[in-house]
């Protein structure tokens, strides 16, 4: 088979299933409204949970940032990429979550390659969630580690895989909020059971920081634990871009020596870490808690309403509010008499979710008003 070859079966097999993914260039794809220049939408898409990616503040934030330092930088952190902008966001991050060091990364994918490349061998075991974002999975299978994945939030599970035998370390990874159900992992109890086996934890609590816990501080620390590496991604509750591993000062020594995907790419923007200083401020400031009382508001308002006869919500309590269809041809359906709608929704199919669960994947934000949640209601119901 030629490569020619090869890539049209593939593309062929992924139009047969009704699986292919297409994207939609958009004039405006944050915050409450989406416009993809012909029309304007209510947003159901979005992980834009507070609504921070249109805050003045950080908007100015970045603005004054790029005028100070530029509109890049200009190199590797450890060339000529990290500036003070960078450094006091890494302390800030450090101490408002409790940990000794907190390290940048370009991105939330880039963050969980990099730790799992640079921390296991081919005599460690990695224990792994079985809905654990792609970006975990995927560090996982290519390492040289093996992979075990563990039923989806049971501790038990974990428990008997962690008691074989292993010559190495074992390093168990889970999410705080999980990005297609939406519903969080037991975290203290996960914690408890590494421990005893004298394992590690990562938790990747992307969709977590700055939604849950005490001045947003996620999930671990709703959950009163402190994992040895935990890795927060700023596309979400930040409203902006790039994450951040926190771990202890010797593994964050360890890390800027090994992994190679903090030495090897260039540094985030110092104007993006300037604006994601002021995110963090927000988030753990009165205004952020009340962004978080809309937010649960919103939610209450949505899960007290629906009906949804075309299919199955998951009790999810999170912004994440998945409605189960089944079939891939069913979720693009529904997609797309919702946005006939102006209700703008994102069909999911596999392989991003296993077969046969095929959903909308609806998201609720601190920016939508109450009309925006009765609307998408009305339409859902069936009684539009």
């Amino acid at each position: 088979m030629s490569w020619q070859q090869r890539i049209d079966a593939a593309l062929s097999e992924r139009r047969a299933a009704q699986a292919l993914r297409q994207r939609q260039p958009l004039m405006q794809g944050a915050g409450r409204w989406l416009d993809d220049g012909e029309r304007r939408y209510l947003n159901f898409s979005s992980n834009d949970y507070l609504g921070l990616s249109q805050h003045p503040r950080v908007v100015s934030a970045w603005q004054a940032g790029a005028a100070r330092y530029g509109v890049g930088s200009g190199g590797s952190s450890h060339v000529s990429g990290f500036t003070l902008a960078h450094l006091a966001l890494e302390e800030e991050l450090a101490d408002w979550l409790g940990y000794s060091r907190a390290l940048l990364f370009i991105s939330g994918f880039a963050a969980n390659q990099a730790a799992i490349a640079a921390l296991m061998g081919k005599t460690d075991r990695i224990l792994a969630d079985r809905l654990s974002h792609a970006s975990l999975l995927e560090a996982a299978s290519l390492n040289p580690a093996v992979l075990r994945r563990f039923a989806h939030n049971d501790p038990a599970h974990l428990a008997s895989l962690l008691a074989k035998p292993c010559d190495g370390q074992q390093l168990v990874v889970t999410e705080g909020v999980f990005s297609m159900d939406g519903d969080s992992a037991p975290l203290a109890e996960i914690a408890r059971t590494a421990s005893a086996a004298q394992g590690w934890l990562m938790v990747d609590d992307a969709h977590g920081v700055g939604v849950t816990g005490n001045g947003g501080r996620g999930s671990c620390h709703a959950q009163g634990i402190r994992p040895e590496l935990l890795v927060v991604t700023f596309g979400k509750g930040f409203g902006v871009s790039g994450a951040a591993i926190l771990c202890s000062d010797t593994l964050a020594d360890y890390l800027l020596q090994f992994a190679r995907h903090l030495i090897y790419s260039t540094a985030m923007p110092p104007a993006q870490a300037e604006a994601l200083r002021v995110a963090r401020a927000i988030i753990d400031s009165d205004e952020g808690d009340e962004l978080r009382a809309t937010l649960a508001e919103n939610i209450t308002h949505f899960r007290c309403g629906a009906a949804v006869p075309d299919g199955q919500l998951t009790d999810s309590q999170s912004a994440i509010q998945p409605l189960i269809v089944g079939e891939n041809v069913r979720a693009l359906d529904l997609a797309r008499r919702l946005r006939e709608q102006g209700c703008w929704t994102t069909a999911i199919r596999p392989p991003t979710v296993p077969a046969g669960t095929a959903r909308l994947r609806l998201t609720l934000t601190a920016a939508h008003q109450p009309d925006d949640i009765a609307r998408l209601l009305e339409v859902l119901n069936g009684h539009s």
